[in-house]
């Protein structure tokens, strides 16, 4: 499905020469990210069954539902970064080319914090280690590449063009064979959920237009949590020890001796206090996307979404149908954590814009420093009476 026809999905272009922001040197191969991409691609689920006129057309559809949900985002949100978004791409993407895409984007994140590896650990890094380690996590991404190659719908990209791929701004990716594989499942209009989809994912795109440092502060973050996790890396084994035995105790009522028993956040056992507040940070950032996303996509009427509302119901009762095997992948590979983010979020939203209208809440897109907090997510009120609102 890759070509570089009009009506086909798009093939993800490779870095350019010399523009790859992954380190130089021994920090590369700590992760063999063409072997990711590659084993990802040999390993993905094959896609709905369709000819190659109803590929062409669902590209087609899809290509239009996204550049139709741009003026329903501006009017939603009232960001005047959906008037003009050249700098990023919109791809029609097969699900090889959208694990192609993500490998790229993990080398762009994780590139400072394997320097950091290199630069602070020089001695643990000795050419057979890296480069057999490095196959071997190259390997375990691209499996778990190809689980979420069939379970994404699309997503916005702005990492990979720090490692010179596409435009300055980022790129949106639309998994066309898994939108026709749930519009089929759901038994949903086509055109309907096309543009749904569309809305929601062209908002992350408009976020990142109205709020470009928003870009840099996650790449900041993220290499700050990397670092510190892999600086705290000796205290690893004792801190799991603990987790294991929290998570093993009795999880009704009283432990063995007699101890109250709490619920157990397995992550807040592994990471030390600035690890907790980086992730907790993360958390609310994430949630913030999503659930404004979620909401702008459900702040369309029938008139432009006839069956908005039984597409809603029914995506939202799939959940119940997934086998225990999916229910396994998604809960360690934190899928579950990332819908409570939408729910989350969306409260959030509603919340803020119920009170202060979407003009007061785009203020959220001005400057980091007014970013929820995740106890702000939690409680909007915080985040209204701390911008003055």
């Amino acid at each position: 499905m890759e070509s570089n026809e009009r009506n086909r999905p798009a093939p993800v272009p490779a870095p350019a020469a010399g523009r790859n922001s992954a380190p130089a040197g021994a920090a590369p191969a700590l992760v063999n990210w063409d072997l990711a991409a590659s084993t990802a691609a040999a390993m993905v689920a094959p896609g709905p069954k369709m000819t190659a006129r109803e590929i062409r057309a669902a590209v087609a559809d899809l290509r239009a539902a996204a550049d139709a949900s741009v003026a329903h985002v501006h009017r939603i949100t009232g960001l005047e970064a959906a008037r003009d978004l050249r700098d990023s791409d919109v791809l029609i993407v097969d699900r090889a080319s959208w694990a192609r895409a993500n490998s790229q984007s993990f080398s762009v994140l994780m590139g400072p914090a394997l320097q950091h590896l290199a630069e602070t650990r020089p001695d643990q890094l000795d050419a057979a280690n890296t480069a057999v380690g490095g196959a071997v996590t190259g390997a375990q991404l691209g499996a778990i590449l190809a689980f979420l190659s069939s379970k994404v719908l699309g997503q916005y990209d702005p990492f990979a063009a720090l490692g010179g791929v596409g435009k300055p701004g980022g790129r949106l990716l639309l998994v066309a064979p898994n939108i026709v594989t749930l519009e089929r499942e759901l038994n949903v209009e086509p055109a309907d959920f096309r543009l749904w989809v569309c809305l929601h994912e062209q908002t992350h795109r408009v976020q990142f237009a109205a709020a470009p440092w928003l870009r840099g502060h996650l790449l900041e973050q993220i290499s700050e949590l990397s670092n510190g996790m892999m600086d705290t890396a000796s205290t690893l084994s004792e801190r799991l020890g603990s987790a294991v035995k929290a998570l093993t105790a009795p999880k009704d009522g009283l432990d063995a001796d007699g101890v109250p028993h709490k619920s157990v956040d397995l992550l807040s056992l592994l990471q030390d206090p600035r690890d907790k507040e980086r992730l907790s940070h993360l958390t609310a950032v994430m949630s913030l996307l999503e659930g404004h996303a979620n909401v702008v996509m459900d702040a369309v009427d029938a008139g432009i979404v006839p069956s908005v509302k039984t597409i809603r119901q029914r995506f939202n009762n799939r959940g119940a149908k997934r086998n225990w095997m999916d229910r396994f992948f998604r809960q360690i590979l934190g899928l579950d954590a990332k819908m409570r983010q939408y729910s989350d979020g969306a409260r959030f939203v509603r919340a803020v814009t119920s009170r202060v209208g979407m003009e007061g809440f785009n203020r959220v897109w001005e400057r980091p420093e007014n970013l929820p907090t995740e106890a702000e997510i939690h409680s909007a009120d915080l985040w209204i009476s701390r911008m003055g609102l």
